[in-house]
């Protein structure tokens, strides 16, 4: 069981406030998952500034790598910590190839223009106090709390999983044939972080991508790959997309208004944003992928 949490702002004048709407989505379901925690936030510009690459790094111990990568990349690279989550930024381009150069065994939480991802180990209001998640500001952020069934408590097996540029999914459930799907995609030279199921769904979702799909065509070519139980949120720069299996057992909520649109495992997690007293909520359908974009 695992708690699962997305807001999408189209007001821009909430963006000053997506940092403290979605530490108190992400605090509503620690009671689903408080092994470990993660959110992916988009368009903070503390941690992405306008025109530079971001790269979010896990397990360093090296306070000294942002020199490091400085030096490789021949551009400057700014470091700074969230946590135990650090994030490098250049106006460089190649910067995520310096990072796999200067510190190969390092763990990439992230990457892109856009988006910041934080993971940990812990309690989930305690990872959000060190990530400094309330102050955070944007336009969409995604969140998640593990509570762990199949693979390790680490981070590299806490969500969110953010393997393509600007890319997130988070996910609740399980899939059934992920030990074959991952074979075929390492087979496809694709690189994995950890034993994680949910990081097979999001290399596929990636490799889709990679090859000119859209997200709609990449979440209906997962639903006819991938066996199991589960609900999905996806994310990029552009877009957020939620789906469930067939059977459509884990469960989800979406609420919708003209300022946001919002999903989570449970109702209790939408409460507190503002207007939902108005909002149009229903309970998404199994095999419908449901989509909005900027």
């Amino acid at each position: 069981m695992c708690g699962i949490v997305g807001l999408h702002l189209r007001n821009p004048e909430l963006h000053p406030r997506l940092g403290a709407l979605l530490t108190g989505m992400l605090c509503e379901m620690q009671d689903r998952g408080a092994d470990s925690a993660g959110v992916a936030v988009y368009g903070d510009r503390r941690w992405s500034p306008e025109g530079q690459w971001s790269v979010s790094l896990l397990e360093m111990k090296d306070d000294a790598v942002a020199s490091r990568v400085s030096a490789r990349l021949g551009a400057p690279v700014a470091g700074q910590w969230a946590g135990d989550t650090l994030v490098l930024t250049s106006p460089g381009q190649g910067l995520l190839d310096a990072v796999r150069e200067v510190a190969p065994d390092v763990l990439v939480a992230g990457f892109g223009h856009e988006v910041t991802v934080l993971k940990g180990v812990g309690h989930p209001r305690d990872l959000a106090t060190a990530w400094g998640l309330e102050s955070a500001q944007g336009w969409q952020g995604v969140g998640h709390t593990r509570m762990a069934t199949e693979s390790a408590v680490t981070p590299s097996g806490a969500h969110p999983y953010a393997v393509g540029p600007d890319q997130c999914l988070v996910h609740n459930g399980s899939f059934s044939n992920h030990a074959t799907i991952r074979r075929e995609l390492r087979s496809e030279g694709v690189r994995f972080d950890s034993e994680n199921d949910t990081e097979v769904g999001a290399r596929f979702v990636a490799h889709q991508l990679a090859q000119g799909k859209d997200v709609e065509t990449a979440l209906k070519e997962l639903l006819t790959t991938f066996d199991g139980f589960y609900t999905l949120l996806v994310s990029n720069a552009d877009s957020f997309a939620v789906v469930r299996d067939a059977i459509a057992c884990k469960p989800a909520v979406i609420a919708e208004t003209g300022d946001w649109v919002a999903m989570a495992s449970e109702y209790r997690a939408l409460a507190h944003l503002p207007g939902v007293e108005t909002a149009r909520i229903w309970e998404p359908e199994p095999e419908v992928i449901y989509a909005w974009t900027r």
